[in-house]
C-alpha cells in the first residue's frame, strides 16, 4: 500500500542516503544524478559504477561523460567556484562493471559499500537493438544477476530499483499489463526459455569462433545474428528487449524478500521541463526519422501514422523513479512492483502528430546543407514524406526503386570492367543499411499495443493526494503525460533539441 506523498516527502527521503547508481554515463543516468544533487544537496553520497580500469580513469570519465555535460549547468551556476568541491564531496566514481561478479570491485571496497549503501539504482544496459548476443547478455542479463547478488549482501539496503523497458512486451497487441515475467516465460506459445542454456550456447559459440579463427568483423556478425535468432525463436523482435526480459526474470527469481521495483519506460525523449528543456543524448527510435530528415537523407519511412507513438520525456521518467523509490523503500510486502512509465494510455499521441510537427518545424526552420545548425545554406526539405504502413509494402517499394536500379548498375559495372564498382558498393551498403534499420525499427513504428499504467496511476494519485489533486509538474516531480501538448512539445522542445544536440 502506497502512503500519501508529496514533493517535500520525496526530497526529504534522499537526505542522508548513500545511493549506488549504475549506468550513470547514459542519458537517463545523467538526468537522475543531476536531479538528486540539485533537489537534495544533503544526499550523503552517490556511488557511480563506471566502466574504467582504475580510480583515476573513473574520475576522468565522470568529468567527461557526466558532470561536464550541459545538463549540469544549473548546478554549476548554483555552486559557482565550489562546484568541483561539491561534486568531490557528494559523488564517488567506482571503477567496475555489472557484467562481473561483485561488480568488479575489490574486497575492501565491497565490504565498505555493503555496509553503507541504502538504495541501488540499476540503469546499466546496452540498448543497441542489434548488439552482439554475448555483450547484451553480459550486461542486461548477468548484470541484473550480479546487482541482485550484491544487493542481498547490503545490510542497510532499503530498496533496489531496476530500469527495464516497456518493450519487453515484444510485439503484443492490445493492452500490455504491468506484470512480471516468470523464469522461463516466453512470448511464443510452445517454447520454454532456459537462461542457463542460453549462457552455455554463448560460451560454446565463443569456443567455436576461437577454434576456427575469423576476422573481427565476421565474429561480430556471427554473435549479432545469434542474438537476433535466439530472440525471435522465443517471440522477441530483437536482442535488446530479449535480454532485458531475461534480466527481469532473474531479478524476480533471485530477489528473495528484497524490496525491488522495476520501471519500464517506453521510448525516452528529450527533457520537457528541468533542468534544460530539449536536452538529450543518443538517437532514439523516433529521432532517426528527425535526423535523417534534417540531413536530407530520408524522405521515406516505415510507420503507420494512425498508430500510437509511446514516448515519455526523460525528466518525467526520473521523476517517476524517484517517487517510486520513496514510496517503496523498506517495503515489507513480498510482491514485485512494476511501473510502466509510458503515455499511450494516459495521453496517446499518434505518429501523425510527430510527422506534422516535423514538416511544420522544417518549413519554418529550413535545415542547412550538411545538417549542421550553423553551417551550409538553408535548403528546402522534401515537400512530402512518404510513409508505408506495412513492411511488405516498404520492401516492395525499395525493391522497385532501389534494388532494381542497383542490379542494373551491377550488370553495367560488369560490362565496363568494374568502372562503377565503388559507386555500386556504396549504394548497395546504403540500401542494406536502410532495409536493416527499417526491419529493426518495425516493432516500434508498427507497434499495436497500449501500455496499461494502473500501478503508475496509483503512484501519481499518492503524489496528488497532498496537493488537492493538482498536477505535479509544477513542484518538480511531475510524471503525468496528461499535462503534455505533444504537438507543442515536438515543435518547441524535442525537434529543436534533436537538431542542437544530435545533429551538430
Amino acid at each position: 500500500m502506497i502512503g500519501e506523498l508529496d514533493s517535500d516527502v520525496v526530497v526529504r527521503y534522499f537526505r542522508g542516503k548513500s545511493i549506488l547508481i549504475t549506468g550513470s554515463t547514459g542519458f537517463l543516468g545523467k538526468v537522475l544524478v543531476e536531479k538528486i544533487l540539485r533537489v537534495q544537496p544533503d544526499v550523503k553520497k552517490l556511488f557511480l559504477l563506471i566502466r574504467a580500469a582504475d580510480v583515476e580513469s573513473a574520475k576522468q570519465r565522470l568529468e567527461n561523460k557526466v558532470t561536464g555535460r550541459e545538463i549540469f549547468q544549473i548546478l554549476k551556476e548554483k555552486h559557482g567556484n565550489g562546484f568541483e568541491s561539491f561534486i568531490q564531496e557528494k559523488v564517488c566514481p567506482l571503477p567496475g562493471d555489472v557484467m562481473y561478479e561483485n561488480l568488479g570491485l575489490g574486497p575492501a571496497k565491497l565490504r565498505e559499500l555493503c555496509k553503507e549503501i541504502d538504495i541501488i539504482v540499476n540503469g546499466a544496459a546496452t540498448t543497441n537493438f542489434y548488439e552482439r548476443y554475448d555483450v547484451a547478455f553480459d550486461t542486461n542479463v548477468m548484470g541484473a544477476k550480479h546487482i541482485c547478488e550484491f544487493a542481498k549482501r547490503c545490510s542497510n539496503l532499503k530498496m533496489l530499483l531496476h530500469v527495464s523497458t516497456a518493450y519487453v512486451a515484444g510485439e503484443q497487441e492490445g493492452i500490455v499489463l504491468e506484470k512480471p515475467f516468470h523464469l522461463g516465460e516466453t512470448l511464443r506459445e510452445g517454447t520454454h526459455l532456459d537462461i542457463e542454456s542460453e549462457l552455455n550456447l554463448i560460451k560454446e559459440t565463443r569456443r567455436e569462433l576461437k577454434a576456427n579463427p575469423c576476422s573481427e568483423k565476421a565474429e561480430r556478425r556471427t554473435m549479432k545474428e545469434l542474438g537476433l535468432k535466439r530472440a525471435r525463436e522465443f517471440g522477441w523482435p530483437n536482442t535488446y528487449v530479449f535480454t532485458k526480459a531475461m534480466g527481469e526474470m532473474l531479478l524476480g527469481h533471485l530477489r528473495g524478500d528484497l524490496p525491488v521495483v522495476i520501471v519500464r519506460p517506453s521510448i525516452i525523449t528529450s527533457i520537457l521541463n528541468e533542468p534544460l528543456p530539449g536536452w538529450m543524448e543518443g538517437i532514439r527510435t523516433i529521432d532517426s526519422f528527425i535526423v535523417g530528415y534534417a540531413k536530407q537523407a530520408l524522405s521515406i519511412f516505415l510507420v503507420d501514422l494512425d498508430l500510437i507513438m509511446d514516448v515519455i520525456p526523460g525528466d518525467m521518467v526520473v521523476n517517476g523513479m524517484m517517487v517510486a523509490m520513496a514510496a517503496h523503500s523498506e517495503e515489507q510486502a513480498q510482491q514485485l512492483s512494476i511501473y510502466h512509465l509510458t503515455s499511450s494510455t494516459r495521453q496517446p499521441a499518434p505518429y501523425a502528430v510527430l510527422a506534422e510537427s516535423l514538416q511544420r518545424y522544417f518549413l519554418h526552420n529550413p535545415p542547412r546543407s550538411g545538417g549542421k545548425k550553423n553551417s551550409g545554406e538553408p535548403v528546402q526539405p522534401p515537400s512530402r514524406m512518404r510513409f508505408f504502413r506495412t513492411l511488405p509494402r516498404f520492401r516492395a517499394y525499395m525493391a522497385i526503386n532501389f534494388r532494381l536500379p542497383l542490379e542494373v548498375l551491377r550488370l553495367l559495372n560488369i560490362a565496363v570492367c568494374g568502372a562503377f564498382s565503388r559507386r555500386h558498393d556504396e549504394l548497395s551498403r546504403k540500401y542494406r543499411y536502410v532495409m536493416h534499420i527499417a526491419e529493426l525499427y518495425a516493432p516500434y513504428s508498427l507497434f499495436k499495443g497500449c501500455f496499461d499504467d494502473s500501478n503508475t496511476a496509483r503512484l501519481r494519485a499518492a503524489m496528488m493526494a497532498n496537493n488537492n489533486g493538482q498536477d505535479r509538474k509544477y513542484d518538480g516531480f511531475g510524471f503525468d503525460p496528461k499535462c503534455i501538448d505533444w504537438d507543442d512539445y515536438f515543435y518547441r522542445v524535442h525537434i529543436p533539441g534533436v537538431i542542437k544536440y544530435l545533429c551538430d
